[in-house]
């Protein structure tokens, strides 16, 4: 089995969170079927509303979180592949 790059994966992951994030809230901005996720999300990450800097600021936290989580997680099936 092959090692996954740590470094692209949160990067993949990141950008395509990220990237979520800011369609979100624009589509909340423009219509109400996403609001309630926003809402939701809105509760962990401080300043993400239905806003166009809201969506920005979605962005940025959402990428945040997902690198550090597809970093952390293709670290970890490093450690269990075989050399």
């Amino acid at each position: 089995m092959n090692k996954l790059d740590v470094k692209a994966c949160g990067l993949a992951l990141g950008i395509l969170w990220g990237g979520g994030m800011a369609f979100m809230g624009l589509t909340a901005m423009v219509c109400s079927w996403a609001k309630p996720f926003v809402d939701v999300v809105a509760v962990m990450y401080v300043g993400y509303s239905a806003t166009v800097l809201g969506s920005l600021v979605g962005a940025v936290w959402g990428f945040l979180d997902a690198f550090i989580g597809g970093a952390l997680f293709a670290w970890i099936y490093n450690k269990f592949v075989k050399a």
